[in-house]
């Protein structure tokens, strides 16, 4: 290696490009982040969809040095716990949409993934029922990258070197009868669980048909499989709420989340698990649930998670979310006959997504990549994904952001 050329290897990404371009940031603030030139966008992407409450805000940051002062770090396992740790997952287990809620903490999403997988399994193997392994997730979706998430994924290219774990099947993501016919097949005895993120992010910004996951809790309720909401992209205020599946009354069996918790200030995550699915390890005198991860519970990150939910409440922001959803979704829809443009999705939840025409993908490659980069010339950060470009703006936003987002798309699309 030339030692010119530095050695971040970068997550999904092209090496090669990434050596002819390469955005480096360098400080951030609310909605806004600039880069090493001095050159500040709109970040309409919320960095990685996490940055909820804005960039660099102050209660969460002076927050966390506190309690770097007070307990740096220390773990949760066997019977050690620390105060934040305690206090968030009361704050957690009470406004999540779960009955008698237990929360696990993780270092992030794909933590979170791996962990809601393996209680769904362990709690029917320690219910007299190990045969129930299945675990289904839809076509279009994204898990994370683990093993188990990368093994969940429903984005063909991200299921890289083949399925990491058995027994993991996919259903529709907007057919309800393909999911009830899956567990018919297979047996129900053998469905462990059903994943479902109440709007897809990763896989496009896809809303959930209507009835379509009100029908799928109802085909898991009667074939005794458990519900996982994986609300890592649509929680903490995404969708209007803090887990974004109450958004259709639907009390999940576990609820899986990282990202938003924290506004991206610390890297954390999650699962919460009903009562029920908890109790062989809660209320039996048997075996622990052999798993956790180093960082579950970090004194300063849980500290992050508590300034956070208190910011979000005091400052309105599950309420400011389903007050821009409506129109951030008008102004896109003005792109709708744009040539490169097929669809406009988005409507549930501050965020959305334009669908690139089929013809034009097919004669550029790469061409959700070369519109970001296009709109990005024009001072505001998307997010290309298979066929489509996402935006997913902190709930700060105002309206005046979302104008200079659509003349960002409309000139970058026009560029390209």
């Amino acid at each position: 290696m030339s030692r010119a050329e530095n050695p971040l290897w970068h997550p999904f990404a092209s090496m090669p490009q990434v050596r002819s371009k390469k955005l480096t940031i360098t400080r951030a603030k609310d909605v806004w982040v600039w880069d090493d030139a001095g050159t500040r966008y709109f970040d309409a992407t919320a960095a990685l969809w996490y940055s909820n409450a804005g960039h660099g805000r102050t209660e969460i940051v002076e927050a966390v040095a506190a309690q770097l002062m007070k307990l740096d770090a220390y773990q949760i396992f066997g019977d050690f716990a620390n105060e934040p740790a305690l206090e968030l997952a009361q704050l957690v287990a009470d406004r999540a949409p779960i009955d008698d809620a237990k929360v696990f903490f993780t270092s992030g999403g794909g933590d979170s993934i791996d962990t809601a997988a393996k209680i769904a399994r362990a709690h029917f193997a320690a219910t007299g029922q190990p045969e129930r392994t299945i675990l289904l997730s839809r076509d279009h979706s994204y898990h994370g990258t683990h093993g188990l998430g990368t093994s969940l994924a429903g984005i063909p290219a991200n299921r890289i070197s083949g399925p990491f774990v058995p027994d993991v099947l996919q259903v529709s993501h907007d057919d309800a009868t393909s999911v009830e016919k899956t567990i018919v097949d297979v047996g129900p005895e053998r469905v462990a669980a059903f994943f479902a993120e109440p709007v897809i992010g990763a896989g496009g910004v896809i809303p959930p048909a209507p009835g379509y996951l009100e029908a799928c809790a109802d085909v898991c309720r009667r074939h005794g499989v458990l519900f996982i909401a994986d609300a890592v992209i649509c929680g903490f205020g995404r969708l209007g709420n803090w887990f974004g599946i109450e958004r259709f009354g639907i009390r999940p069996d576990l609820a899986v989340f990282a990202k938003g918790i924290t506004s991206g200030h610390q890297p954390l995550g999650g699962v919460v698990a009903s009562g029920q699915v908890a109790a062989p390890f809660w209320d039996a005198p048997g075996a622990p649930f052999r798993h956790g991860q180093t960082y579950a519970g970090h004194p300063a990150a849980c500290a992050a998670g508590i300034a956070n939910i208190a910011l979000m409440e005091r400052e309105g922001l599950l309420d400011r979310a389903l007050q821009l959803e409506g129109p951030l979704l008008e102004r896109l829809q003005t792109l709708a006959d744009h040539p490169m443009v097929s669809q406009v999705r988005g409507g549930t939840g501050f965020l959305a997504a334009l669908e690139l025409a089929p013809d034009r993908l097919e004669a550029t490659p790469g061409l959700p990549g070369k519109v970001a980069d296009a709109v990005r010339e024009h001072g505001v950060l998307v997010r290309p994904m298979v066929t489509s470009v996402g935006v997913s703006p902190p709930l700060t936003a105002t309206e005046a952001n979302l104008d200079q987002l659509l003349d960002a798309f409309k000139a970058g699309l026009d560029q390209v």
